[in-house]
């Protein structure tokens, strides 16, 4: 057995962080990822301080940074006239407000930064090409059976992480088989270059600078710049039924069309102009059933709580959880008081995240009378009281932090 061994499956924002932060704490790690190579998936997200202190102690911001964007504030307009309803300081402020920077970026280039910070780490390994195929209990420990190339294997450790996303082959491993649900809500996405007749369009009636969110009883889009401000990242919001668990290829925006039919003029344009979408399924997982085996097994991400991205907090969450987890097992002379200690903390702030974006679809989705008094409430909040609002949620550190060491 190898008492400081980890083995992670899945090298997605999940994996990746908790590889860093538990080779940060002197283990070994060995990282078994299903796909045969780190394709560039995803679409824009939003990095808030409470994760971007975390990616700065470990040695990650600075290789994304050159990529992201610090946008000047998050902003809602309404989606009929475009009137601003409500605007949330951010750049300089917010560093000064939370201490940590807010930032935007492409998933995929997140994901390449922490995969260079883990290259950096002599104690950590990838094997790409490798599917997790059974984990066993022991009493010394965990073995993982994994199949790589057609060949089958197996390794020892001391604690097995699955970090394998919201369609999770390893959730069965703490409890039963339960498979993620369809939320009832499609993401549709796209990537606009800004010196695009579509960015051009775009810009001329919206800020390029800001996370805008425009607000409509049918739908809501978002839209925010990433990649050093070369490109626009919108994602639009509508109700609908399941169609797939991957994404999906060019779509029609037929369906998109006709949600934003009574949006302003410019907006609902954007249907066509900004084509072709990507559709995806909102898919959710229930937070409160268990994490963690106290045999040496935890869920960290997504395979552990999808959420529905209405906090823009799925990334910050499994960082969060990951830096979490490993500062927990360390910390530890017995692993299963660990994770069941890491589980019951991190728990409240997962549901806390979830309720606050169940609460912005509500408010973003609203019409009537509902959409009246949301309005006046928000006329009625000036932008630093609404920054004060997610101070819990952004001006989070973890346990310890200023007794914590750099790597």
């Amino acid at each position: 057995m190898h008492p400081r061994h980890i083995v992670i499956s899945g090298a997605g924002i999940a994996g990746l962080t908790a590889a860093i932060a538990f080779a940060r704490r002197g283990f070994a790690v060995r990282i078994l990822e299903r796909a045969a190579a780190l394709e560039e998936v995803g679409a824009g997200l939003q990095i808030s301080p409470n994760a971007t202190r975390i990616l700065s102690r470990l040695g990650v911001l600075d290789i994304v940074a050159p990529l992201t964007v610090r946008p000047e504030a998050v902003v809602l307009r309404d989606a009929t006239t475009l009137k601003e309803r409500a605007r949330v300081p951010l750049g300089a402020s917010a560093e000064r407000r939370w201490k940590a920077p807010y930032l935007v970026a492409h998933r995929a280039d997140l994901q390449s930064a922490l995969l260079a910070r883990a290259n950096e780490i002599d104690s950590i390994e990838l094997s790409l090409g490798t599917s997790v195929t059974d984990v066993q209990l022991r009493s010394d420990g965990i073995t993982v059976s994994f199949d790589q190339n057609g060949i089958s294997s197996e390794v020892s450790a001391s604690l097995f992480v699955a970090a394998d996303g919201v369609w999770s082959h390893s959730r069965r491993l703490v409890g039963p088989n339960e498979k993620s649900r369809f939320s009832g809500s499609l993401a549709w996405r796209t990537t606009l270059l800004a010196d695009s007749d579509a960015g051009r369009h775009f810009a001329a009636f919206s800020s390029p600078e800001t996370v805008t969110t425009y607000l409509h009883g049918g739908f809501h889009l978002v839209a925010y710049p990433i990649r050093a401000a070369s490109a626009i990242n919108l994602a639009a919001f509508t109700p609908g039924r399941a169609i797939t668990e991957h994404w999906a290829g060019e779509t029609s925006p037929d369906a998109l069309r006709q949600a934003m039919r009574d949006a302003a003029p410019q907006l609902a344009e954007l249907a066509d102009k900004a084509a072709p979408w990507t559709i995806w399924p909102l898919h959710t997982v229930d937070a409160s059933r268990p994490w963690t085996s106290p045999g040496g097994i935890a869920l960290i991400g997504d395979a552990a709580h999808a959420m529905t991205p209405f906090a823009a907090q799925g990334a910050a969450m499994a960082v969060e959880d990951a830096y979490m987890l490993a500062d927990a097992v360390a910390s530890a002379t017995n692993t299963a008081q660990a994770l069941s200690q890491w589980e019951a903390a991190r728990k409240p702030r997962v549901a806390k995240v979830a309720r606050r974006g169940a609460l912005n679809h509500f408010a973003w989705n609203a019409s009537g009378p509902v959409a009246l008094a949301r309005n006046l409430f928000l006329k009625l909040k000036s932008p630093d009281s609404l920054a004060a609002d997610m101070d819990w949620l952004y001006g989070w550190t973890p346990p310890g932090w200023a007794d914590d060491g750099a790597l």
